[in-house]
């Protein structure tokens, strides 16, 4: 059946968007599927397809399209980012005094899933089990981080305030008050580096006059699998890169109604011996909410598409890490993961011999 197919190339190759439902949703390039097409596995193939564009890179966010890579493969790249790099959390909060009206509990929970800037490369896994879990943390493995202040009058507030910001001093507990403390020689070894919340505004809790907190916390190691707050991403995401086609040319009033069923920039209009004719001018921004769709007259002009191994990859780090180090080093984890299985591969079959 599949020898007899039309259009070969857009099944395997796109994903279309119709009316009533999404085709060729499903990967049919395996080898012997299609008469003709030689689709085993060829490194060279692969290389000369594949590539990584960056298009944005700030700071905190990053976005770049991988080209020539199966939707398996991207998903488990995104996956990595969101639960397998690792970063430094606060995991362990020892509350000397807490007289403020959040719990000791909540307060703990707040604290733990402040992102901390410090760079995870620099340090060890802590040893897990009953005997290390009681050890002291030592400077390989551990961020000391101090949080102690109180709340107090304001002696020159005047009479007739009721703004608590003019009234108290320290009332708002932010992390920026929260304080690292260096163990054994790490006031060294990162002297040139700044550890701490990477937020300063971070409210933490409110306090009144005489209410206090003193609160000591170990950071360690960890990764998002664990738990969320050890994620060093806000998100990490992808989506197919969307083709717009226009089946014949569209003019006048209805060009205009095309534009306005796609989003800012997609579809422009051109003056073409005077008449406004629409021109598909940038489909990367489409969201393809189909709302053309909804037009009968317009539905059969356009055809909505997708490339099935062209993805758009957004990630947004929380700043622990910059978003290029994040790509970096879930490549890297992922490189140890495919290592990992072929040793596993090599001892089964020395076992068999």
């Amino acid at each position: 059946m599949a020898a007899t197919m039309k259009n070969v190339d857009e099944i395997r190759n796109r994903v279309i968007l119709g009316e009533f439902g999404v085709k060729n949703v499903h990967t049919s390039d395996f080898p012997g599927n299609y008469p003709g097409y030689d689709d085993a596995w060829d490194m060279h193939k692969f290389q000369k397809n594949f590539r990584i564009d960056v298009v944005h890179l700030d700071e905190s966010s990053m976005e770049f399209d991988m080209v020539g890579m199966d939707a398996a493969i991207a998903n488990a790249f995104r996956r990595i980012l969101l639960a397998e790099v690792p970063t430094m959390a606060i995991e362990k909060v020892f509350i000397y005094n807490n007289t403020s009206i959040v719990q000791d509990e909540v307060l703990a929970h707040r604290l733990g899933l402040i992102p901390i800037k410090a760079d995870p490369r620099l340090f060890e896994y802590r040893n897990t089990g009953e005997e290390a879990a009681e050890e002291e943390g030592s400077e390989i493995d551990t961020i000391q981080l101090q949080l102690k202040i109180k709340c107090s009058r304001n002696p020159r507030a005047s009479k007739d305030s009721s703004d608590p910001r003019e009234l108290y001093l320290n009332h708002m507990v932010y992390s920026k008050d929260i304080k690292w403390v260096p163990i054994g020689n790490q006031a060294d070894v990162f002297a040139d580096s700044i550890i701490g919340p990477v937020n300063d505004d971070i409210l933490i809790a409110q306090l009144r006059p005489g209410q206090e907190l003193d609160i000591i916390m170990h950071c360690v190691k960890g990764i998002g699998k664990d738990h969320a707050k050890f994620s060093p991403v806000a998100t990490a995401s992808y989506r197919l890169l969307p083709e717009i086609t226009l089946m014949e040319t569209v003019e006048g009033e209805k060009a205009e109604r095309l534009k306005r069923c796609f989003s800012q920039g997609v579809i422009e209009l051109e003056d073409v011996n005077g008449k406004k004719v629409a021109k598909v001018v940038n489909s990367r921004l489409d969201t393809c909410s189909r709302e053309v769709l909804r037009h009968d007259d317009l539905k059969n002009v356009v055809k909505l598409g997708r490339l099935r191994d062209h993805f758009i990859f957004t990630v947004e780090s929380t700043g622990i890490l910059p978003p290029d180090v994040l790509v970096t080093e879930a490549i890297k984890v992922l490189m140890a993961k495919c290592q990992r299985f072929l040793n596993e591969l090599d001892s089964d079959i020395n076992e068999v011999k």
